[in-house]
């Protein structure tokens, strides 16, 4: 008996990328899924926080709550950055596109974009100070000059490092909704 969800040869992306007839399209979105240096690094950091809250749960039970008590806000720190890393990436939705960094977050609506197009430029290396030459994905803005615009997305970021095919399909989501709604 075979059982197609089980098996290794189903095309796992190809349907992703068709929207669904009950999709809200106002509703914020990532057009790519989360790379592995992303996933690994916030895995890594919830295993520590894990670590931590049983730290807490020895020192509340042994010394001072007070001491638990910072042990303890240690690990909500620990979760929160995970989960907010895990958030870091380009959102889209009708309403515009939404940057999301570690720090901030910057949203800007279609009508105010003048054009997204994938560049050939030097990209930070996992987002170290180091540069390498890739792509980026720039969106400029209306009455900005090209050059001060900050890359969505590049080849060399812990989404898309060693996944230049994932680039590509990502870059060519997001150029489509922006033809998509910049126009209507």
């Amino acid at each position: 008996m075979p059982l197609p969800f089980l098996t290794a040869d189903r095309a796992f992306d190809a349907a992703d990328d068709v929207a669904l007839p009950y999709d809200d399209r106002d509703l914020w979105r990532r057009p790519y899924r989360p790379g592995p240096w992303r996933v690994g690094v916030a895995a890594l950091m919830l295993l520590l926080a894990s670590f931590v809250l049983f730290a807490a749960i020895i020192i509340a039970a042994t010394d001072s709550l007070s001491s638990a008590g910072v042990v303890f806000g240690v690990a909500v720190v620990a979760i929160a950055c995970a989960l907010r890393l895990l958030r870091m990436g380009a959102w889209v939705s009708a309403h515009g596109v939404r940057h999301v960094s570690f720090f901030s977050t910057r949203t800007v609506a279609w009508q105010q974009v003048s054009s997204v197009r994938t560049v050939q430029q030097p990209v930070r290396w996992l987002g170290l100070p180091r540069t390498v030459q890739g792509q980026a994905l720039l969106l400029v803005r209306q009455g900005r000059p090209a050059e001060t615009s900050s890359p969505l997305l590049t080849t060399h970021n812990a989404d898309f490092l060693g996944r230049e095919d994932a680039f590509d399909r990502a870059a060519d989501a997001v150029e489509a909704w922006a033809a998509e709604y910049r126009r209507g």
